[in-house]
């Protein structure tokens, strides 16, 4: 089992951050891994709105189907695959630490199996290192957004 949390501030109000990565359209433009990213389902955002990503970690192209378990609007979103080679649950917490800055922690716990059971600690490190880089990825878009880098 391989266990990633990583928390970044950003210097943008909570819901803007909050809409901006509960937007899964967005994974591909801060996420390193992500290929596309898609909505499968209709209506709002919410629990039971599934999604089906295309991921590229340590060379192998990775399609999983994933579902969101639990919405609270600008405070937190759960999600789990349902389909795919790893199983695996997530989540990313929103929280406002002043008028303008946000943090998000994202933790992601995985099961890994197959390929990339042999190589676990490999697989951990990467994704340790994938999670941190995405997450100042995230922060350099949303603070460019507002008409600077801060």
């Amino acid at each position: 089992m391989i266990k990633t949390e990583t928390s970044v501030t950003i210097n943008r109000p909570l819901a803007e951050v909050f809409d901006f990565v509960t937007t899964i359209e967005n994974n591909p433009q801060w996420q390193s891994s992500t290929l596309e990213a898609k909505r499968t389902s209709e209506g709002p955002v919410g629990v039971g709105a599934t999604s089906l990503v295309e991921l590229k970690f340590l060379g192998r192209r990775i399609e999983a189907a994933m579902e969101i378990t639990e919405y609270e609007p600008n405070k937190k979103v759960s999600f789990k695959t349902t389909s795919g080679p790893t199983p695996a649950t997530g989540s990313n917490s929103f929280e406002a630490i002043s008028e303008g800055e946000t943090k998000v922690t994202f933790l992601l716990e995985a099961d890994v199996g197959g390929f990339f059971k042999l190589a676990e600690p490999l697989v951990a490190r990467a994704s340790k290192r994938d999670s941190e880089a995405n997450a100042t990825t995230l922060k350099d878009i949303l603070e460019a957004q507002a008409g600077g880098v801060h």
